[in-house]
C-alpha cells in the first residue's frame, strides 16, 4: 500500500515539475538555456534536463536555436488556441475589434483576467500605424504597468492595492520614468480610472508608446475582459485622444451589450 502511495506520488510530482517547466518557457518564446531553466525551477540541472526529455518525447518542447535551449513546440499553441476557441468572448468580441482596428488604424488588443495578471487573448496589428508592438497572444501583462492590467484592478470591488503590492513586489520595476512604482500614485491613478472610464500605459512599458483601454462588462455587470489600443505617442498626437477614445469606449460598449450588460463607460 505504501509503496504504490509512493509511487503515486513520485508520479504527481514529475507532473507538477513537467507543467512548472512549460510555464516557464512560455515567457522565452526564443528559447530558454539549461541553466536558466533549473535556476526558476529551483530543480538541479539533471532533472530539469531528464523533464525536458520526456516534454520533449511528447513533443511539447524541442531544442531552440541556440545550443543548450529550450522552447515551447506548436503543440502547446494548439492547446492554447482550442483553449481561446472555446472562450465565446472572440466571436463575440471580435467584429467590432475588426472595425475598431480598420477605424483607427492602431493594434487593437484584447484581454483577460489571471489572477495577478492580464493575459492576452486577442491581437490585431495596425492597418496604417507603422508601430508593431511586442505583444502576442497568451503573453502575460503585469497589471500595475499595463493599460489593460490597471482596468483590471480598478474595476475589481474585490481588489487590495496593499495585498497586491505587497504580494508582487519582487516583479515592481520601473521599466520608463514614468512607471508607477509608488503604492499611494497607483491608489490615485485606480481612482482616476474609474472616474473617467479608461486606463492609460503612458510609455510605462515601452518609450515612445501609449496604450489606452476600457473594461468590457459581462451580464454580471463586472469587469471580464478589457480592451485597448496601442500606438507610438507621436503618432496619438495626429489621431488625437480625444477621437481615439471615443471609438475605443464605444467598442467597449458595444461588446459589453453583447455581453447582455447593461452598464456602459
Amino acid at each position: 500500500m505504501k509503496e504504490e502511495q509512493d509511487k503515486k506520488a513520485g508520479s504527481n510530482q514529475s507532473l507538477i515539475r513537467g507543467l512548472m517547466l512549460i510555464d516557464i518557457l512560455s515567457n522565452f518564446p526564443n528559447g530558454c538555456p539549461l541553466a536558466k531553466l533549473a535556476e526558476l525551477s529551483k530543480l538541479n540541472k539533471s532533472t530539469t534536463h531528464r523533464m525536458l526529455q520526456t516534454l520533449q518525447a511528447c513533443g511539447y518542447v524541442k531544442a531552440a536555436n541556440s545550443t543548450g535551449s529550450y522552447r515551447l513546440t506548436l503543440k502547446s499553441l494548439s492547446i492554447g488556441q482550442k483553449t481561446l476557441n472555446s472562450i465565446n468572448i472572440l466571436s463575440v468580441a471580435a467584429p467590432y475589434l475588426e472595425k475598431l482596428n480598420l477605424d483607427i488604424g492602431e493594434t487593437v488588443n484584447l484581454s483577460m483576467r489571471d489572477q495577478h495578471r492580464a493575459v492576452m487573448i486577442y491581437k490585431l496589428e495596425p492597418t496604417t500605424g507603422m508601430l508593431r508592438t511586442r505583444a502576442y497572444i497568451g503573453q502575460n501583462l503585469e497589471l500595475y504597468c499595463s493599460a489593460m492590467g490597471k482596468i483590471f484592478m480598478a474595476y475589481d470591488d474585490n481588489f487590495t492595492l496593499a495585498d497586491y503590492w505587497q504580494n508582487n513586489q519582487h516583479n515592481i520595476q520601473q521599466h520608463t520614468a514614468t512607471t508607477i512604482i509608488e503604492q499611494s500614485a497607483m491608489r490615485i491613478e485606480l481612482n482616476k480610472i474609474k472616474e473617467e472610464g479608461y486606463a492609460i500605459d503612458n510609455e510605462e512599458n515601452e518609450q515612445g508608446v501609449t496604450c489606452f483601454a476600457c473594461p468590457i462588462f459581462n451580464i454580471s455587470g463586472n469587469v471580464a475582459y478589457s480592451v485597448s489600443v496601442s500606438l507610438s505617442t507621436v503618432r496619438l498626437q495626429h489621431i488625437g485622444q480625444a477621437n481615439l477614445l471615443a471609438q475605443l469606449k464605444q467598442a467597449a460598449n458595444s461588446i459589453s451589450q453583447e455581453l447582455g450588460s447593461q452598464r456602459e463607460i
